[in-house]
């Protein structure tokens, strides 16, 4: 085996390896130490708890799959859509983007509560709540990508007798398109965020409402599962994000070869 298969070969076991030696240094730490379960659980517990109440932390991790994702989509529909159209005119950007820093910078802990007066505790107001955490990235990146078209481009395009629609359409889109799918990996691990915090405050079901019940029964092993399948779950859908902005925007990259 050549030098350069050894290197790449060690590049994909490296995460294996290190969440191996991670998990290893953890356990060890935990028993070196006697630190109590309840306040940091040994993986092995945390193991135990996954195997003993595996059948609630699966039905749970479905659903904050599924508010996740759908609050995701949102956003990723409507993140292009106000993208497209902040970054269309430099007067709506200008009148806009403002408005939209400042909704972002309120947290989202504090528009949950008003989430669940108006829609009551399940599972709409988390799907919202990732939807409002996930949509500023994209819009972000989107806008970015149409504003950072080149002056000259433009000017060749006008005097060539293009119009702005298809200035948009034939450079814009295309441009905002490796943009767009980079957001995608950041939104996807914010979504998460969003629906578990909503879950947390109120509802019924889902990771977050499992693991504030798991809290206050002191049950700290079931905490970290519902922890551990978050991470799953979150690294999971970045993967397949950042499969789909290779396979959609490749031709955007220089090859590494």
């Amino acid at each position: 085996m050549s030098a350069q298969k050894k290197g790449l070969t060690f590049i994909q076991l490296a995460p294996w390896i290190y969440t191996a030696a991670l998990f290893a240094l953890w356990e060890a730490a935990v028993w070196l130490f006697d630190l109590p379960v309840t306040f940091l659980p040994a993986p092995s517990r945390i193991a135990e708890a996954i195997v003993q109440y595996w059948g609630a932390i699966w039905s749970n991790s479905l659903q904050t799959l599924y508010t996740t994702l759908l609050g995701f989509a949102l956003a990723m529909v409507g993140g292009l859509a106000i993208g497209l159209l902040i970054g269309w005119s430099r007067s709506i950007y200008a009148g806009l983007y403002p408005l939209m820093i400042g909704f972002n910078a309120i947290p989202k802990v504090a528009v949950v509560p008003i989430l669940i007066i108006w829609f009551g505790i399940g599972s709409v107001p988390a799907i919202i709540t990732a939807f409002l955490i996930s949509f500023f990235p994209i819009v972000v990146n989107v806008a970015t990508g149409l504003a950072t078209i080149e002056p000259e481009t433009e000017d060749i395009l006008r005097a060539l007798g293009a119009k702005k629609m298809d200035i948009m359409i034939k450079v814009g889109i295309p441009r905002s398109m490796p943009y767009f799918f980079a957001s995608l990996k950041v939104a996807i691990t914010l979504a998460f965020v969003g629906s578990v915090l909503s879950e947390t405050v109120g509802s019924n079901n889902g990771l977050g409402n499992m693991m504030a019940a798991a809290q206050s029964r002191f049950n700290v092993p079931l905490v970290f599962a519902g922890l551990v399948m978050l991470a799953i779950e979150g690294i999971v859908m970045y993967a397949i994000m950042a499969w789909i902005e290779r396979r959609m925007t490749g031709w955007a990259h220089r090859s590494s070869m």
